[in-house]
């Protein structure tokens, strides 16, 4: 029973916020390295190569000359333009337009407001299971219900057309998409992407894409944007930003582009929000879009052999399987056989699994929701190599001891 009186209580949509399990876990580790512990995380979903020179340095440049005070809540122009110039070449939308961006801080940011701004009491929404944790509790914090597609090992977690219909009714209001996806490293293929945009523009529903490791594709599928289709202004909200391309996560840059009429509503969100996105950092960003891409040619490259080499030592752990994933930086392993000879949960065994050998990697479930995860484990390969080698050889280590 609440004690509190009413005017103490929290409101009942701040209650719907949850928060990122795998920040628990991170912490448990972090807590084992104070106590002497070595730790080998891949729990953690960022790049580890250092945010590019000349991006820092437009930053520092920016600082020096004054460059902090407000500036316009929806993003400096030259930010905007550049931003539509980049999506519109990227992603073969052709003609994206600046007034159609908007810059927020960081795509959390963009998934909020963007949800927010559509989402009522009742509408359903179509999410991917698993997924990224924010999707579910920012629907929930605006009186949607989730609606879950389960990834399905037998279909390399896509989402196929058939499942997504599946799941539409006459109160489906959103189909999120998040391809290449976090936390399985799938992507679905053009024409599964296409089917899924005509059906919603046939039944009217708005399609979220999160589109956020869209440089992270290492070629055995095809890529494709949802900003490829021609209509895309009638239906589809996408979401993208700097903290993957450019390991810029720490700086909070993210943007929307939808169109104009929606941006405009989005920006009085940030206008009562923050007022606007951090004026220096967005000076970062359009050297960002400006510079060169050379350098992200040799991470791609190096990506993909830790990729491999993690696919193969991680199928040599008895009782682990694993899909080789097309995109992120991510591979899901599944350890249900581990699980059933240890009599554990999915995270019983990391946590197990850290406090033996100091390796973190995020369970499925309840790192991610909401259960199709469970069973499986999210295991990053943005280390490189030799941490690779050293932390997968404790796991199989670990493995062989908690089973035998």
């Amino acid at each position: 029973m609440n004690d509190k009186p009413p005017s103490l209580r929290f409101s009942k949509q701040s209650l719907e916020l949850s928060t990122e399990k795998a920040f628990d876990y991170l912490d448990m580790a972090s807590s084992l390295a104070l106590k002497g512990m070595k730790i080998v995380s891949f729990g953690i979903g960022q790049p580890d190569f250092p945010t590019p020179t000349h991006v820092v340095e437009a930053a520092i440049r920016a600082l020096k000359e004054g460059f902090t005070r407000y500036v316009s809540p929806p993003g400096i122009l030259e930010l905007r333009s550049a931003i539509a110039d980049h999506v519109s070449k990227f992603t073969r939308a052709g003609d994206v337009k600046p007034e159609e961006t908007i810059v927020l801080p960081g795509a959390k940011a963009c998934l909020f407001i963007a949800i927010a701004s559509y989402v009522e009491n009742g509408d359903e929404v179509v999410i991917p299971d698993p997924g990224f944790p924010a999707y579910e509790s920012i629907v929930r914090y605006s009186g949607g219900i989730p609606v879950f597609y389960e990834l399905k090992w037998d279909e390399d977690f896509r989402m196929t057309l058939e499942g997504v219909q599946n799941l539409i009714t006459n109160k489906t209001k959103m189909i999120i998409l998040n391809f290449p996806h976090n936390p399985t490293g799938a992507m679905c293929s053009p024409s599964e992407i296409k089917g899924v945009l005509e059906t919603a523009k046939e039944r009217g529903i708005l399609v979220l894409s999160d589109e956020i490791y869209d440089h992270y594709v290492y070629g055995e599928v095809e890529f494709q944007s949802v900003l490829s289709d021609e209509n895309w202004r009638d239906f589809i909200i996408y979401v993208n930003g700097f903290s993957k391309t450019w390991s810029m996560t720490g700086w909070r840059l993210g943007y929307i582009v939808a169109k104009e009429e929606a941006i405009k509503r989005f920006t009085l969100f940030a206008i009562n929000n923050f007022s606007c996105t951090c004026a220096f950092v967005q000076k970062a960003g359009v050297a960002a879009l400006n510079g060169p891409m050379d350098f992200f040619n040799e991470i791609l490259d190096d990506y993909k052999r830790r990729r491999d080499l993690s696919y193969k030592l991680l199928n040599e752990v008895p009782e682990v399987r694993v899909k080789k994933a097309p995109g992120a930086f991510y591979l899901f392993p599944c350890v249900k056989e581990v699980l059933k000879k240890i009599g554990m949960t999915t995270e019983e065994f990391a946590i197990r699994m850290m406090n033996l050998k100091g390796v973190v990697m995020i369970p499925g479930f309840p790192g991610f929701p909401a259960k199709a995860g469970d069973g499986y484990l999210r295991y990053s390969y943005s280390v490189p190599m030799n941490v690779i080698e050293e932390g997968l050889r404790l796991f199989h280590e670990g493995v062989e001891e908690i089973t035998n």
